[in-house]
């Protein structure tokens, strides 16, 4: 590992690329610390918070809970673009435009960004309302819209950093970003372990070793399916037939099934901060460690995987390209057979990686009602955590990797 680390530092050009996003997300931690103007004890509203503002403010990396710059972090951006993949099902003219190669993908992502700024306006808003209903700041409209102005500017400024990294630096802009977040709350969930019970000290490491082992079993696994290629001639060449396969993984839908459940649950819990009453219900009935919203929370968890999955796997669409390429799966008679049998397994590959992310969403609820674990701790180093955490990094290194193949030099995943 040490030896492929300094290869990878050896290549300018990968080394360029590495400080690069190193400086960038040094940026991103200095703006997380950098207060708003007319906004204090912000930490006492959401420092100690759980549910969707807990998770909040963990993918935001503390911002929410200091009321910084990036209070709002990425998320805005995540959720415009999980909005628009949906809408390119939905709406011919986006789905047009996914078809029409960089051009379309350039429009969608020009769409995707003004998406960015509304949402991150909208929620700036809500936040600003709920700071001025808690006394955090005065009511006074010039200093509200001033807030409003500079959380949505934060949010299209890290907007800009992310597609920054993707472009000139090491991996996804947007997903180290995230992954910047919740490593920036490990000291916190350490403290909190280190303080915790003996029964914590105990059986905590055991316990997120076991989850970190299982992340990465499910997200490397996969179905690789056959695939043979018949002769056939292109112009006045004949190509060779070959032997192939297409990998169909476990967990195709990734982390977004649960961020997507956690923004749908967050509307009962923001529209109950504006009444004392409605609060006081929701704490009562639909409390971030009830059986009620975990139940709701799996079950939302499993709908949009298989949903999610739905979107970005067309069977119809790959059985077509196969019997244009001539290529066919052995066996299995191209065209709506082929379509209807990569259908079929991919459900029967959806079921389980749908069962795991609800699993892992609901854990550290579970570990804090019935295990007796610090909320710091489950939090911080909790599922949630260690899928995105693992998952950006396993995707940088094979980005890393294939910079270094290019280059002779032996790759660090195996």
């Amino acid at each position: 590992m040490f030896s492929w680390l300094a290869n990878a530092w050896r290549v300018p050009e990968l080394r360029k690329r590495v400080i690069f996003t190193g400086l960038a997300l040094s940026a991103y931690r200095f703006g997380s610390w950098l207060p708003v103007t007319h906004v204090a004890n912000a930490d006492s509203l959401f420092g100690g918070a759980s549910g969707i503002f807990g998770l909040l403010n963990l993918l935001n990396g503390g911002g929410l809970s200091r009321f910084s710059l990036f209070a709002l972090g990425i998320m805005p951006y995540v959720t415009a673009s999980i909005i628009m993949q949906l809408m390119t099902v939905a709406i011919p003219k986006l789905e047009q435009l996914q078809k029409e190669g960089e051009a379309g993908y350039a429009k969608i992502n020009q769409y995707t960004r003004y998406l960015t700024v509304v949402l991150a306006a909208l929620q700036a808003t809500g936040f600003g309302f709920l700071f001025r209903r808690q006394g955090y700041i005065p009511h006074d409209l010039g200093r509200l819209t001033l807030i409003i102005v500079t959380l949505t500017a934060g949010t299209t400024l890290l907007m800009w950093i992310g597609e920054l990294i993707t472009k000139r630096g090491v991996g996804n802009g947007i997903s180290l970003l995230i992954f910047a977040s919740i490593l920036s709350s490990a000291p916190t969930g350490i403290n909190a372990w280190v303080h915790g019970g003996a029964t914590e000290k105990l059986f905590f490491p055991i316990i997120a070793l076991l989850v970190v082992v299982a992340v990465v079993f499910v997200q490397e696994g996969q179905r690789r399916i056959p695939i043979q290629y018949a002769r056939r001639m292109v112009g006045r060449r004949q190509t060779t037939g070959g032997a192939t396969y297409m990998p169909l993984r476990v967990n195709m839908a990734g982390v977004i099934p649960v961020i997507f459940a956690a923004a749908i649950l967050a509307v009962p819990q923001t529209i109950s901060t504006f009444n004392a009453h409605w609060q006081i219900a929701v704490q009562r009935h639909f409390a971030y460690t009830s059986l009620q919203y975990l139940l709701v929370e799996a079950i939302l968890i499993l709908t949009f995987t298989f949903f999610y999955t739905a979107v970005q796997f067309n069977p119809v669409d790959q059985a077509d390209n196969l019997r244009r390429n001539g290529g066919y799966i052995p066996g299995i008679r191209p065209g709506p057979t082929t379509a209807q049998y990569l259908d079929r397994v991919m459900t029967r590959l959806t079921l389980p990686g749908s069962l795991f992310l609800a699993a892992i969403a609901v854990f550290p609820s579970l570990a804090i009602k019935y295990g007796g674990f610090s909320q710091g701790t489950s939090r911080a180093l909790g599922g949630t955590s260690v899928l995105i955490v693992v998952g950006v990094a396993l995707d940088t290194m094979r980005q890393m990797q294939s910079q270094m193949m290019m280059r002779r030099y032996e790759g660090f995943l195996k």
